[in-house]
């Protein structure tokens, strides 16, 4: 199994944060790559379209409101891998209160590609996602 992990300090308290990312619907609002997110069976699983098109269909399978992280397998996606597993968590940053550290992180097993393909796919998405995290806090 091949995994990936970002991780990027963002200018905003964790408050803000999770209130900003913690929705599993909400990826529009702080992601450019993904402007449509429609919900399913009561929010549990959510339908994706990139700017490309595509669609993507995801389903949480982890979510904690106290220690601001959700966990989410990919049912559906032109991605090439199975197994996906990632997690979106907020962290606080001991001694600063207006400054959150966000880790991305995925396990996947390569599928039709070699596992630095699809690490590499994937350590770019979510650093791209961080970055376009970063910017829609400092907007």
């Amino acid at each position: 199994m091949a995994s990936a992990s970002v991780s990027r300090i963002v200018p905003a308290s964790p408050d803000k944060v999770w209130s900003l990312i913690g929705g599993f619907d909400t990826l529009p609002d702080w992601l450019p790559d993904i402007p449509e997110s429609t919900p399913f069976e009561g929010g549990r699983v959510r339908r994706l379209k990139n700017t490309e098109g595509e669609i993507i269909i995801e389903r949480l399978v982890d979510f904690n409101e106290t220690e601001r992280h959700y966990s989410y397998a990919i049912l559906q996606a032109p991605f090439p891998v199975n197994g996906y597993v990632s997690t979106i968590r907020v962290h606080t940053v001991p001694g600063q209160e207006n400054a959150t550290e966000v880790q991305w992180s995925g396990r996947f097993n390569p599928d039709n590609a070699t596992e630095e393909e699809v690490t590499d796919l994937f350590a770019g998405i979510y650093r791209d996602g961080l970055d376009a995290l970063h910017q829609a806090l400092t907007a």
